[in-house]
């Protein structure tokens, strides 16, 4: 960064309360640009997380300081051996892009408090490391040169400074605790954040995390998230803003994320909140824990992600599928075999599940589901136990009905607004059987 770089962002976040007052003191109007982002992303319907991190060198998931009450300060000294040899961003980049996917999702900085990128703000970073390369950076310009989104991740709680309020977590990772100081610790967050949104191009999403570390307070805690969210808004307004906080979106919130749950499940017992009408997004992991751990190889089959992709997206939701590359900077093999059988699926089936919408048909389970694209209703079997289709439309008449992707015409029924479809064979093996229907 040059020295003028260097001292706006210094003094951004000296003034920026009193620059963004009248915007935060009034309710968030998402302009136009914004608006069309929201499309633009809700279109995209698929998205890969990366956790990568320091943690991966220990190969013990990204909560392993926590977890096992690690002194954060031993835990500072892997960074003096970090030394990722295999990274090449415009791999992985391209492996997304061949999976489907239309963004990459980049921890910037996890709970462990270390910086993936050259900040100025904190000598925590990638940069005083053996690899001493910034790989937000080299991420950023692969995305943008393949025309991959670019979402940053980014946690509002730390486990290694002193000045952050401790919370919930990371209450034995060797910290005093006897000097927090919010107004340094926000100062240096959204000094962080302007370097993200003003030396790395275009960003279509920050993705926050971490709230629910003051959730237990007796006090409600206030994150001035308010200001926060005016400061990315005001320099980059096209940006969405998305907050893993399990609530329901606040103001200034562009998109919704549900945590290991399709929109309007909570069965891991993270998404309680009620469904909004915002952007939808569900990220899980593709095997167990975010980030690597060595002894996690429990990934879920194939047949299992697109269904899951299917659910996400009949809900009129993105699935936002996690990857934890090993320490080395590659990305785990089973996950490359993944993202290969995805995109293979998607580049047939991808029609039924890019830009379509919500298919609000009542279909009485998870078995049957459906996405919609204007006056085509996608139908997705994905029990091939299946043999009648048997479902409420609104449709006043039904054209056609054709199974995909040969369009093989199918015998039907359509009387008091119910579409009956019997004698279906489906194969054992068939992932996801699809029926379009055409109405009018």
């Amino acid at each position: 960064m040059n020295k003028y770089l260097l001292r706006l962002c210094f003094l951004i976040v000296l003034i920026y309360p009193t620059l963004f007052q009248n915007i935060s003191a009034q309710p968030y109007t998402p302009p136009l640009e914004n608006l069309q982002a929201r499309k633009n992303f809700s279109d995209k319907r698929f998205g890969i997380f990366i956790h990568w991190g320091l943690y991966s060198m220990f190969a013990q998931g990204e909560w392993y300081m926590t977890n096992a009450n690690i002194d954060c300060n031993e835990y500072a000294k892997s960074a003096n051996a970090f030394y990722p040899h295999n990274f090449n961003a415009e791999e992985w980049v391209k492996a997304i892009k061949n999976a489907g996917a239309g963004y990459l999702c980049f921890t910037t900085r996890h709970h462990e408090g270390f910086s993936m990128w050259d900040t100025k703000m904190s000598d925590y970073n990638i940069m005083n490391t053996p690899y001493g390369q910034d790989i937000v950076k080299q991420l950023a310009d692969a995305c943008h040169k393949n025309d991959l989104g670019l979402h940053f991740y980014y946690s509002h709680l730390d486990w290694t400074r002193e000045d952050y309020p401790i919370g919930r977590t990371g209450r034995k990772t060797g910290r005093k605790g006897n000097a927090p100081n919010w107004k340094n610790y926000y100062n240096f967050m959204n000094g962080q954040l302007i370097e993200l949104l003003t030396n790395y191009g275009k960003v279509d999403c920050i993705w926050f995390d971490g709230v629910w570390d003051h959730d237990s307070d007796s006090i409600p805690f206030d994150w001035q998230l308010e200001e926060q969210y005016a400061l990315i808004h005001k320099l980059q307004p096209a940006c969405l803003i998305g907050n893993n906080h399990h609530k329901t979106p606040v103001d200034g919130e562009d998109i919704q994320i549900f945590e290991r749950d399709v929109p309007g499940e909570n069965k891991a017992g993270l998404s309680g909140q009620a469904v909004s009408p915002l952007p939808l997004e569900t990220c899980q992991t593709m095997n167990g824990m975010w980030g690597y751990k060595i002894v996690d190889q429990n990934y879920k089959s194939v047949s299992t992600l697109i269904q899951l992709l299917v659910r996400t997206s009949s809900k009129g939701a993105n699935l936002l599928l996690n990857i934890g590359p090993h320490p080395d900077g590659s990305l785990p093999a089973i996950a490359l075999e993944r993202l290969k059988d995805m995109g293979e699926w998607l580049r047939t089936y991808g029609e039924t599940i890019y830009s379509t919408q919500a298919g609000n048909v009542e279909t009485g389970g998870d078995s049957i589901v459906c996405t919609r694209k204007n006056n085509r209703l996608f139908i997705h079997i994905l029990d091939s136990n299946v043999t009648q289709i048997n479902i409420p439309l609104s449709a006043k008449k039904v054209k056609a009905a054709r199974l995909l992707p040969n369009r093989q015409s199918l015998t039907f029924t359509y009387k008091n607004k119910k579409l009956i479809i019997s004698n279906l064979s489906i194969p054992k093996d068939c992932i996801d059987y699809i029926i379009e229907v055409i109405e009018s």
